[in-house]
């Protein structure tokens, strides 16, 4: 049943059954990327479905085969489409039919991708410690870094682009202000419901005054705050630095003399130095707020409030609050600028920076939160 049919404008296919189930096919025209996928497609689906005991393939007439159409051919030598059948490719040119018969069905087993081993559970423990490690010298060496580049700028301040500095505060701090308003005036209000119940079956309500005061400002406030900058903006600056390092920004700037590390990284940790404290006052005022809203429904008068507040709290511990945040500043931003930094190629990589810098700024943050409550408590 001779058939044949244009795939392309670029090459014809010819099918000749024979007696016997011998099948001829006459290859004619330009098998390159444009036409090898028409034809290979065309050539499946017809030859499939007959039981096929010898086939040829003459590629006489083919006035150009490229290494598209080797793979064809090749794969046609192999019997892909005729797994029971004796296959003979000829009359292609010389060179061709050489580099056709060097590739045969045992490279083509050798070489192909072995299946990886999965790695045992020491392996992947030497491997995760050896990666943390590795990660771990890098945060210390990109913080010393900026260390130094931060008490530089004490002494000379012109190095800091200070619009830049603005931008930021505005856009990490100032749009932030309503979920950090509304998150910490939650926090007040639920310290003080968790509290008041234990505390009056001692007969002592008067105590949620100095609780949430406690965990306001020396606790709760720096943490909270810092862990909402984390999440809203030391991904931002991740995303940020990441994307320009995908889109070879920090390469452009490097070529025009200029250090990404103090060009985009030390406006961010001073920005995030110099705006946690700001919010994290705001934090305390608004966890005291909700408090104070839970103790005047329980009948306590606000001068009492004020007066146990006042008692219970003291200047060093809002210092130590402040203190605090002005460490949470700077991990956040330092570890969401390094992250950037370490970004590698493709869009997906910058989420994934984004989703580094949060997890390993909370972690820091109580990390270090823990140290100051262990160093207080020793001195206590």
């Amino acid at each position: 049943m001779p058939a044949t049919e244009p795939i392309t404008a670029g090459v014809h296919a010819e099918v000749r059954a024979q007696e016997g189930d011998r099948v001829t096919v006459l290859l004619r025209g330009s098998l390159d990327v444009h036409t090898m996928g028409g034809l290979w497609r065309d050539l499946e689906a017809r030859l499939r479905p007959l039981k096929v005991v010898s086939l040829e393939v003459d590629a006489t007439e083919l006035n150009f085969c490229g290494v598209d159409g080797l793979a064809l051919l090749r794969y046609l030598k192999a019997g892909g489409f005729t797994p029971a059948a004796s296959v003979n490719v000829r009359g292609l040119s010389g060179e061709l039919g050489q580099i056709l018969g060097w590739v045969t069905g045992e490279d083509f087993a050798s070489y192909r991708a072995l299946k990886r081993r999965a790695p045992s559970v020491p392996e992947e423990i030497g491997m995760s410690v050896r990666a943390f490690a590795r990660d771990l010298r890098e945060q210390v060496a990109f913080l010393g870094r900026m260390a130094v580049e931060l008490a530089a700028t004490l002494f000379h301040p012109e190095r800091l682009r200070w619009p830049e500095v603005k931008r930021l505060c505005i856009a990490a701090g100032a749009n932030g202000l309503p979920i950090v308003s509304l998150l910490s005036f939650l926090i007040g209000l639920i310290i003080a419901f968790e509290s008041a119940p234990p505390l009056a079956q001692f007969g002592a309500q008067i105590f949620i005054a100095d609780t949430v005061a406690f965990a306001a400002i020396r606790e709760l406030g720096p943490m909270m705050t810092a862990i909402m900058l984390a999440g809203r903006s030391g991904a931002a600056f991740a995303a940020e630095i990441g994307t320009m390092k995908v889109n070879e920004e920090l390469a452009a700037l490097v070529t025009m003399g200029l250090d990404p590390l103090r060009f985009l990284a030390l406006q961010r940790v001073a920005a995030g130095i110099l705006l946690t404290p700001v919010l994290t006052v705001y934090t305390m005022f608004t966890g005291l707020l909700g408090g104070t809203l839970v103790m005047l429904s329980l009948g306590f008068s606000l001068p009492v409030i004020y007066h146990q507040m006042a008692i219970r709290v003291h200047l060093g511990d809002i210092g130590i609050g402040l203190g605090k945040s002005i460490v949470f500043g700077a991990i956040f931003s330092a570890v969401g600028c390094l992250r950037g930094f370490q970004t590698g190629q493709g869009p997906i990589s910058v989420g994934l920076s984004a989703t580094r810098a949060v997890v390993t700024s909370i972690f820091l943050i109580i990390l270090a939160d823990t140290i100051f409550a262990g160093v207080g408590f020793l001195q206590n």
